[in-house]
C-alpha cells in the first residue's frame, strides 16, 4: 500500500451495476438436475426459439440436444422411458410460457402435481425456477438464462453456470491484477472467501500469502492486536511480541470477513492503514509499512449501519474500491444440481463410493431420485451453498450402502419448510359434459364485459370458489384466472407471505373457510399454501 493508493482508487472505483447500459434479455432454458447418468447433471438447453411470437419448442427422448455452456458435446436426453411424442413449450402473455403435455406423451409433474393437458407459468415463476419431472426419472429446471452467458469461462474455483456466477467470474478477472481494495457483498454461506481466494490467485500476488480473518470471531478486546500486532507488555498476557495479520500478509492478500462487525476503534485504524499503508502495533509508537492487498466481505447492510452510526462512511468508501456481489443460492437454482454433485463427489471419495456417479446405463434408476432433486431445487436455502454442502453430507452418509439416496424424516421436514409455492396455472381440458356446459355459459357473455368490481363481488358471493364464480358470471373458468391475474384489486395465494398465512391460521384456529373469507383468495390455492408451510387445516 502506498500514499498514491487513494488517487488510484478514485479513478478505478467502479461499481458493478454500471458496467453495461442494458442487460441482455433472458430466454427460457432447461437445465438437467437429475438424470440416470449423473455426469449429465448441469447440461442445458436454451429455448431461444420462444423469443419469436408464434413459435413452439418441442422436447422428447430423441431431441433436442443438451450441452454444458461452452461445451462441444451435445446429446438428447436419451432416456428410454421417455416418450418419442414431444411435450411442447410455447410463449404466453407478458413473457410467460405454456407447457403442453399430450395424452400419449411423457408423464410430466410439477412440484408433485401431474400435469394433464397443460400449465402456464408467469415470467416471475420462470425467474424463480420451475422443476419439471419427466417419467419420474429425469428432472429439468425450467428457468431464465441469458444467451450471452453461454460461452466458456474459466471457473476460477467457483462451481456453477448461472448468469450471476458468470458475471462474478468476469468481475474477478477485471479487478484481480489491480491494487484497489475489493468489497465482497453477499448473504452468509454464499462463498465469499472463495471469491477472495480467486482474486488472490488471479492477481500478481498469487505467490504471496493469503491470510483469512473472520472479524466477527475475534475477541473485541484483542482484535486490534490480532490485526495490527502488539508489543510485549502492551496488555495483560502479552508476554511476547505479536506480529499481527497485516504484517503476516505482507506481499500478499489479507481477507477480512464480516468487516461490518469491526469495533469503532478498529474501523478508525483500518481507515488509517488504507490511507497510509502503515500499521501501528498495540503498545508501539513507530508505524510499520505493510504491502497488503485488502479484500473485505460482509453480509451486513453497511449503509444501514452507517445511519445507525455503527460503521464509518469513509471506511466503506475506502474498502469499496470495487464491489462484487455473490448471488444467493435461491437466485441460481440451475446450479443446485451441479453443486450437489460436486459436494457428493467429495463425500463419496471419503466413503469409497465414487462409482455411484459413474453409471452410463440409460435404463438405470437415477442415483439422485426425482423426489429428492425436486426438494433440493424448491427449497429456499437460507444458509446458501454452505447449507447445501451440509445437506449433501447428511444425505451421503445417511444413505451409505443403500442403492439410492434416502431422506430421513428430519431432513425431509427441513427441506419442505421453506419451499417455493407450487408454480403455474392449470390449463387442463374439462370433460366433455363440462366443456359443453361451460361453452353454453360462455356464449352468454364475453370475459371482456366483466369489470374488476363485478369480478370481486362475484368472488366474494361465491366464497372464492373459482368454478362457482365462473358459473355465476357466465364465463369460462380459465377466463376467471386471466381476469384475476390482470386485476390490481385482487390478490392470489401466491401473493401472501408465510407470516401472513401463519398469523391468519392461528387467529382463525385452522378454519380454512374463515381464512378464505379474511384473506380473500382461492380456497384450493390457500389450502396448498397452508400445507406447504407445514400447517394443517381443520
Amino acid at each position: 500500500m502506498q500514499q498514491k493508493l487513494s488517487a488510484d482508487m478514485s479513478t478505478t472505483a467502479v461499481q458493478t451495476k454500471g458496467k453495461s447500459a442494458q442487460a441482455p434479455r433472458s430466454v427460457p432454458a432447461l437445465t438437467v438436475v437429475s438424470h440416470p447418468q449423473a455426469q449429465r447433471i448441469g447440461e442445458r438447453l436454451l429455448l431461444e426459439v420462444l423469443a419469436s411470437v408464434g413459435r413452439t419448442a418441442a422436447l422428447s427422448r430423441n431431441a433436442p440436444d443438451f450441452s454444458r455452456p461452452g461445451g462441444l458435446l451435445a446429446l438428447p436426453l436419451s432416456d428410454p422411458f421417455l416418450s418419442r411424442t414431444p411435450v411442447l413449450f410455447e410463449p404466453a402473455a407478458n413473457g410467460g410460457l405454456r407447457l403442453l403435455v399430450p395424452e400419449d406423451g411423457t408423464q410430466v409433474s410439477v412440484a408433485g402435481e401431474s400435469v394433464a393437458g397443460g400449465r402456464e407459468f408467469s415470467r416471475e415463476e420462470l425467474a424463480a425456477g420451475v422443476p419439471l419431472v419427466l417419467a419420474e426419472r429425469v428432472v429439468l429446471l425450467l428457468h431464465l438464462a441469458s444467451p450471452a452467458s453461454e460461452g466458456a469461462v474459466k471457473d476460477l474455483g467457483l462451481v456453477g453456470q448461472a448468469e450471476g456466477i458468470q458475471q462474478l467470474r468476469e468481475d474477478i478477472l477485471r479487478v484481480a491484477d489491480l491494487r484497489v481494495p475489493v468489497l465482497i457483498r453477499g448473504e452468509t454461506g454464499t462463498g465469499k472467501e472463495l471469491v477472495a481466494r480467486a482474486i488472490h490467485d488471479q492477481g500478481p500476488r498469487r505467490s504471496g500469502p493469503f491470510i483469512s480473518v473472520n472479524l466477527g470471531a475475534l475477541s473485541k478486546e484483542l482484535v486490534a492486536a490480532e490485526l495490527f500486532g502488539a508489543q510485549r507488555g502492551a496488555y495483560t498476557g502479552a508476554n511476547r511480541d505479536r506480529e499481527g495479520f497485516f504484517r503476516a500478509a505482507h506481499g500478499g492478500t489479507l481477507f477480512l470477513d464480516e468487516v461490518g462487525e469491526a469495533p469503532p476503534e478498529v474501523q478508525a485504524a483500518l481507515l488509517r492503514v488504507l490511507e497510509t499503508g502503515e500499521v501501528t502495533p498495540v503498545g508501539g509508537h513507530a508505524p510499520v509499512p505493510v504491502d497488503v492487498r485488502l479484500v473485505a466481505a460482509t453480509d451486513s447492510d453497511l449503509e444501514a449501519r452507517i445511519e445507525e452510526r455503527m460503521f464509518k462512511a469513509p471506511l466503506l468508501h475506502r474498502l469499496a474500491g470495487f464491489e462484487l456481489c455473490v448471488p444467493p443460492l435461491r437466485e441460481r437454482r440451475e446450479d443446485i444440481g451441479l453443486l450437489f454433485v460436486h459436494f457428493a463427489r467429495q463425500e463419496l471419495e471419503t466413503t469409497g463410493e465414487t462409482w455411484r456417479l459413474a453409471s452410463t446405463d440409460p435404463r438405470a434408476q437415477p442415483w439422485l431420485p426425482s423426489a429428492v432433486a425436486v426438494r433440493l431445487v424448491r427449497y429456499g436455502w437460507p444458509g446458501n451453498v454452505r447449507q447445501l454442502r451440509n445437506v449433501t453430507r447428511q444425505l451421503i452418509i445417511g444413505s451409505r450402502g443403500l442403492p439410492g439416496l434416502r431422506v430421513d424424516s428430519r431432513l425431509e421436514q427441513q427441506l419442505e419448510g421453506e419451499s417455493l409455492p407450487v408454480p403455474g396455472r392449470v390449463l387442463s381440458a374439462p370433460a366433455q359434459g363440462q366443456a359443453e356446459a361451460s361453452d353454453a355459459k360462455a356464449s352468454r357473455r364475453k370475459p371482456s364485459e366483466v369489470g374488476e368490481n363485478e369480478l370481486l363481488e362475484a368472488l366474494r358471493s361465491c366464497s372464492w370458489d373459482l368454478k362457482a364464480t365462473a358459473d355465476f358470471l357466465g364465463i369460462p373458468r380459465p377466463s376467471v384466472y386471466v381476469l384475476i391475474d390482470k386485476s390490481p384489486l385482487i390478490r392470489t395465494a401466491r401473493d401472501l407471505s408465510p407470516e401472513e398465512i401463519s398469523r391468519c391460521f392461528q387467529e382463525c384456529e385452522g378454519d380454512l373457510d374463515k381464512m378464505v373469507q379474511r384473506l380473500e383468495v382461492s380456497r384450493r390455492a390457500l389450502q396448498r399454501r397452508v400445507r406447504e408451510l407445514g400447517l394443517s387445516d381443520a
